[in-house]
């Protein structure tokens, strides 16, 4: 039976609103087709502008299979290339980050300019044609501050995407950012217990104290709506007349979603008293309390934004039991250290929760690992959002394996 035939076999013995068979969790096969299916071809979030901001500037990642590099060109440009030497291969950028005048390879130092054109390549002959030879681009797309790569020889569309998001992000002024802190959690679980951890807070009361100081579950969260709880109306209201679009916007199949939630009673910020971390604004709206703004994108990053400061979450597959989350905190560029935020007070709440999530995720893989486990039903008052993105998988999963189909509860 092949891999994709069995990828379909598992999905189609999922039951409707239940947690998914032990084998898309854990198996290589299928975590094969996860990688094909879904990470080399849709857009995946990569990281900043101002991480990239000056040229020379870059980053790297690994998409599956691909390392990939994004790299600062001159004029404010930015560039995304396969992190491939073309003469053998070798990787070109070695480093997680870094600023260089060219991409220089470092195993036989052929030297690209840094909009990917091969400029030198030694001891290859008279007839030799570098044109040729150019590192191979990846698409880039960029919205208010945020980098997307895709590695597919065709990209899908992205302006539905970034039309939606834009309006929620663009009060928010990313690009007068930078990373206060970032980071690098590996989790010891399929990247889709990860998303699914995230998708709810049924689990919060008994787990994550430091974030219940200021955050609560809403159902706005699950992408299921919240219109008549009068409470969010109120703030979606108060919010938009502050020229903060606030109220949920969900594209058809679920894939990315993005709406403003209040915090709790007299919380502005994730912190322990909930009160700013960070002297200054992020927006200029006026209005002293802008909640939260939540946005997903699936596969790979959900992000909250704040009045005083952002976070940007990353996710990336490293085998089918190990997963990267990357967390940047994100503050004005004009903030300074120790004056107008401390390190501790700012990242205290999600270094707590994202470690918390941690073993949450590798407790749940463990017990899925098990011949014992058997998928068990999803709370239809406060699980709904892990069920849409388990739908959204299927659905996506089933549809590129098989042709199209609605998208749609599976089971």
């Amino acid at each position: 039976m092949s891999n994709k035939q069995t990828v379909i076999d598992l999905i189609s013995q999922r039951k409707a609103r239940h947690s998914l068979p032990r084998e898309l969790y854990s198996d290589p096969q299928v975590y094969r087709q996860d990688l094909e299916q879904i990470w080399h071809k849709d857009w995946i979030f990569a990281g900043h502008t101002f991480e990239v901001a000056k040229p020379g500037q870059y980053f790297t990642l690994q998409i599956g299979d691909y390392p990939v590099v994004v790299v600062g060109g001159k004029n404010g440009q930015v560039h995304a290339f396969h992190n491939a030497c073309r003469h053998r291969g070798a990787k070109v950028c070695e480093h997680e980050q870094g600023k260089v005048a060219k991409l220089v390879c470092p195993y036989h130092k052929w030297t690209y300019e840094l909009d990917g054109n091969l400029l030198f390549a030694g001891n290859m002959g008279t007839d030799f044609d570098k044109t040729q030879y150019n590192l191979k681009p990846v698409h880039c797309e960029i919205v208010e501050s945020f980098i997307y790569v895709c590695v597919a020889t065709k990209a899908p569309d992205f302006d539905s995407f970034r039309s939606a998001v834009k309006p929620f992000i663009a009060p928010h002024f990313l690009d007068n950012c930078k990373v206060a802190f970032k980071s690098d959690l590996i989790e010891r679980g399929n990247w889709k217990l990860v998303f699914e951890n995230n998708r709810e807070c049924y689990h919060c009361d008994g787990t994550h104290p430091e974030l219940l100081n200021s955050f609560v579950e809403n159902l706005s969260v699950a992408g299921v709506g919240g219109e008549d709880d009068p409470e969010l109306s109120a703030h979606w209201a108060r919010c938009e007349r502050a020229g903060m679009p606030s109220k949920l916007v969900m594209d058809i199949n679920g894939r990315f979603r993005m709406t403003r939630i209040p915090l709790s009673a007299g919380a502005v910020s994730y912190t322990m008293d909930g009160k700013p971390a960070v002297n200054g604004r992020l927006d200029k709206s006026g209005e002293a309390d802008i909640g939260a703004l939540l946005y997903f994108n699936y596969p790979s990053t959900w992000n909250h934004f704040l009045g005083d400061h952002a976070l940007s979450f990353r996710v990336l597959p490293i085998g089918p039991n190990e997963t990267l989350v990357t967390t940047k905190w994100l503050v004005p560029e004009s903030a300074v250290e120790g004056v107008d935020y401390d390190i501790e007070r700012l990242t205290k709440v999600w270094i707590a929760t994202n470690d918390q999530d941690r073993q949450l995720v590798e407790g749940t893989q463990a017990g899925v690992n098990s011949p014992s486990y058997e998928p068990g039903p999803y709370s239809e008052i406060a699980e709904n959002g892990v069920c849409q993105f388990d739908d959204w998988y299927c659905a996506t999963m089933l549809e590129r394996l098989r042709g199209p189909i609605a998208l749609k509860s599976v089971g």
